[in-house]
Order: C-alpha cells, then sequence, then structure tokens
C-alpha cells in the first residue's frame, strides 16, 4: 500500500465508523448500540485471549522441534490486529477483527501476504558469525575473557560533546 494512501485511511475510518454508529443507533437505538460496541470488546478480548494462547503454544511447540514457526507467527500477527481492530471502538473494525479470528479468512490474508512481502533471514552455520552471550562455543566450554583492571577504567573524552563544562575534569571509575 502506498504510503500516499495512510493519511487518506486515518481520515476515512473514523468518518465510516461515526456515519455506521448513526444508522445503527437509529436503526437498533441508542443504548443498544452502545452495548453492541461494549459487547464486541468483551468478545474481541476473550477471543484474543484464547486464539493468542493457542498460537503461543503452537508456536513454541514448533520452536522446541527445531521448526520455524512462520505461519503461526503470522497468525500470532493476524490474531493481535484482529483484538485490537475488536477493541478499537467501531462496528466496521469488529466486522473486519471477528473476520480475522476465522482461519480460512487469516489463510487468505497470509497468502495475500506471501505474494507480496519478502521475509530474509540469517542463520548461524557451524559457529560461525556471533554468538550470543549464553551461547557455547564447539568445545561446549563458554568462552572466559580475562581483562585487567585497565580494562574496566574509564577516562572521559575531554572533546565530547556529551561533557558538560564541569564533566572533563573528573574520572570516572
Amino acid at each position: 500500500m502506498p504510503l500516499a494512501l495512510i493519511p487518506l485511511l486515518l481520515l476515512a475510518v473514523p468518518i465510516v465508523e461515526i456515519a455506521t454508529f448513526i444508522l445503527v443507533g437509529n436503526w437498533i437505538g441508542v443504548l443498544p448500540t452502545l452495548g453492541l460496541v461494549v459487547f464486541s470488546a468483551v468478545v474481541g478480548a476473550l477471543l484474543l485471549r484464547r486464539q493468542g494462547l493457542s498460537t503461543l503454544r503452537r508456536i513454541q511447540t514448533e520452536t522446541a522441534a527445531g521448526r520455524v514457526p512462520g505461519r503461526d507467527l503470522v497468525d500470532g500477527v493476524l490474531i493481535v490486529v484482529a483484538g485490537m481492530l475488536l477493541l478499537t471502538p467501531g462496528l466496521v473494525t469488529d466486522v473486519f477483527g471477528y473476520l480475522l479470528f476465522v482461519p480460512a479468512v487469516r489463510d487468505v490474508v497470509r497468502r495475500f501476504l506471501a505474494r507480496r512481502v519478502v521475509v530474509s533471514a540469517s542463520a548461524r552455520m557451524g559457529g560461525a558469525g556471533r554468538r550470543g552471550p549464553n551461547d557455547k562455543p564447539a568445545g561446549g566450554q563458554p568462552e572466559m575473557v580475562e581483562l585487567s583492571s585497565e580494562d574496566f577504567e574509564r577516562r572521559p573524552d575531554p572533546d565530547s560533546p556529551w561533557n558538560g563544562p564541569h564533566e572533563g575534569n573528573r574520572t570516572l571509575h
């Protein structure tokens, strides 16, 4: 989607929501319309919790099995978007939110996104590349780096723009 459409959408969505509130309010009344919005938010929160936790469990299972949980990650993002749409006051956004909770609709959205989004990932091969702080090298033991006390000493740079007029003269330890 071109970025130029975002301001238009930010203007159009509230206008459509207000028009929908007026139409539905005239049709069923003000209090039932407000009750419908609150009910929708509560149901949305419950659906978000249930489907979100289920998706999180699937992601953990796939990760523990050593597989990349790509599909489940996209489902998780779509479920969060659905929950946000349902928690946003409005009837039109609620319709789109409920649709995203339907797995078949998520499949269609996922396929649509897959044709337009390129995902790249990097993986370590044979221990090459960066290691995290808790990763172990090939020998199985964590690397130990011995530093002298001079390695811990900090000396301020008098030319640093972050030093105030009084900070250039003090030594940090």
